[in-house]
């Protein structure tokens, strides 16, 4: 009996392994299936690209961040990040569309001599034909790709009538066709007007909401992505040092105030959508 209970093991165990492992791959395999397809262009294959149009996600958003000092306590690619989170729940909620990848080059002023934000390191600048064919070159790709509504948003504050203009004349040479460009300028003009009034009515002033990585700035990169902020630098951000690159002041951000303004920009750009491309005119 000793012998044939230590000879059992020895037969079965491969078996039992295999077994194992091919159960766990389906299941993995299910998994897989079952998982929600992204909304990111760049995380899907061409054939799921197509089956998602044929599904009717037929408009995608074009998100335009740059990459700019914002003071000492947070990332250069502070508007990067911040327009590709905020476009993926906009196209989430929409449900009807997809997300391009981040335009992170960008005007951000003279080069040489340096002016504005070009005068600290780690800010990039091009010029402004050279922004527009970008965003004229993925537009028309976009379209011949087989999406109806192309949909700019931009997360910073000195291109938006770039963006408006390039939607214009893409909207000239497709009259005759069924697809439109739409410039969102809802997804900008809230964090100027709605969102700064809910932190007023939280009691903060306009100079610690700032104009440039202040309260409203910071506060909005800790719901989307606090690993890009330094808390350890508020203080030295608050000083309002002429040379530090700040309008504001970072102190009372949180967590909750950056998520009022979320919910705000998320809110109104799809209701803004939503009305552009029911218009299709």
């Amino acid at each position: 009996m000793k012998k044939v209970m230590q000879k059992i093991p020895l037969r079965r165990g491969p078996r039992l392994r295999h077994v194992f492992a091919a159960t766990v791959a389906l299941w993995l395999h299910a998994a897989a299936c079952a998982a929600p397809a992204s909304v990111f262009l760049e995380d899907l294959t061409w054939p799921e690209v197509r089956d998602a149009q044929r599904a009717g996600k037929t408009t995608i958003i074009v998100p335009v961040g740059g990459t700019e000092q914002s003071g000492p306590q947070l990332a250069l690619g502070k508007h990067n990040v911040r327009v590709q989170v905020l476009a993926g729940r906009i196209a989430e909620a929409l449900g009807n569309a997809l997300v391009a990848p981040v335009v992170s080059y960008v005007p951000e002023g003279s080069i040489a001599p340096p002016t504005g934000h070009m005068r600290f390191p780690g800010t990039i600048s091009i010029s402004d034909a050279a922004f527009q064919g970008l965003l004229d070159g993925a537009a028309r790709s976009f379209r011949q790709g087989g999406f109806i509504d192309v949909v700019l948003i931009g997360d910073h504050g000195g291109y938006q009538g770039q963006l408006k203009a390039v939607a214009q004349r893409l909207n000239t040479a497709w009259a005759s066709t069924p697809a439109r460009a739409h410039f969102i300028e809802d997804y900008y003009r809230v964090t100027q007007t709605a969102y700064v009034q809910a932190l007023k009515a939280k009691g903060l002033s306009d100079a610690q909401i700032g104009l440039h990585a202040g309260t409203s700035d910071t506060a909005l990169m800790l719901a989307t992505n606090p690993a890009l902020v330094r808390p350890d630098q508020y203080a030295a951000a608050a000083q309002g040092a002429p040379g530090n690159g700040v309008n504001g002041d970072p102190r009372p951000s949180s967590l909750a105030l950056g998520q009022a303004g979320v919910d705000l920009i998320v809110a109104h750009s799809v209701a803004a959508i939503r009305r552009a491309t029911a218009a299709r005119q």
